[in-house]
């Protein structure tokens, strides 16, 4: 019996690192679809899949323009999030920090952001992540 439960974790541990691998690839291929932030640029054109509407309007490409962005900028999102009792120690770190300071990259308002589905939020604060993480900020 002892001999059966090895087997069985054994079993289960390869097929967790199969599903990992897997998770990892598709990953890969998403990232594919909409490049991180053009090198150089900070940059990120980000293309819908399928259109997202919000408050009548029609969205199927945003572009992000961080290197636009003052450390004004920064300070008015640490304070928005301050009034809403919303707290940031590392802005690299912070999901809310970045869909702000995407929002005001892409020059729309951050209920846009956090009314998208989750895979679009995901890659666009990703992008935030990856230009604050690139510049040493």
């Amino acid at each position: 019996m002892s001999e059966n439960i090895k087997n069985t974790a054994a079993e289960s541990a390869q097929n967790a690192a199969g599903a990992a691998e897997a998770v990892t690839h598709d990953f890969m291929t998403a990232e594919a679809v909409n490049e991180p932030v053009q090198a150089g640029t900070g940059v990120y054109t980000h293309t819908f899949k399928k259109p997202f509407e919000y408050a009548g309007e029609t969205y199927t490409t945003l572009t992000f323009d961080f290197e636009k962005m003052t450390g004004r900028d920064m300070v008015s999102i640490e304070t928005e999030m301050q009034m809403n009792n919303e707290y940031c120690l590392a802005p690299e770190v912070s999901r809310n920090f970045q869909a702000k300071m995407a929002a005001k990259a892409a020059g729309i308002g951050s209920d846009v952001l956090d009314a998208m589905p989750i895979k679009d939020f995901n890659r666009i604060t990703n992008a935030a992540r990856s230009f604050l993480i690139d510049t040493g900020y």
